[in-house]
C-alpha cells in the first residue's frame, strides 16, 4: 500500500528530520519527496511505501499528527487511493 503525506506550517529547523524519523520508526519508505518554501511557509508532499508497515495505519495517524503538534506544524497522511479518489474529476 502506498500513502501520501503532506506537511504544511511555518518553516523552521528539525521539521523533515521529526517527519522522517517518525515514519522509519515504523518501518515506511519514502519513495518520493518534494518541499519548498512558500514566502516563509514549509510544504513538503510525500509518496510513501507502506508495505512493510509494522503496525496499523490508524497508528501511524496518529502518531504523525502528534509529531506534527510537536512541530508546530499540520501533518496529514492518506492512503494512496483515498488521495486520487479526492483530486480527479
Amino acid at each position: 500500500m502506498k500513502a501520501i503525506l503532506t506537511v504544511i506550517g511555518e518553516d523552521k529547523v528539525g521539521i523533515i528530520a521529526g517527519v522522517s524519523n517518525k515514519l522509519q520508526e515504523f518501518n515506511i519508505n519514502i519513495l518520493d519527496v518534494n518541499q519548498t518554501i512558500m514566502q516563509g511557509f514549509f510544504t513538503m508532499m510525500m509518496v510513501l511505501d507502506c508495505k512493510n508497515m509494522n503496525t496499523q495505519f490508524e497508528d501511524v495517524h496518529k502518531a504523525l499528527n502528534a509529531k506534527g503538534i510537536e512541530l508546530g506544524v499540520e501533518v496529514k497522511i492518506q492512503r494512496e487511493e483515498i488521495f486520487k479518489s479526492m483530486h480527479s474529476l
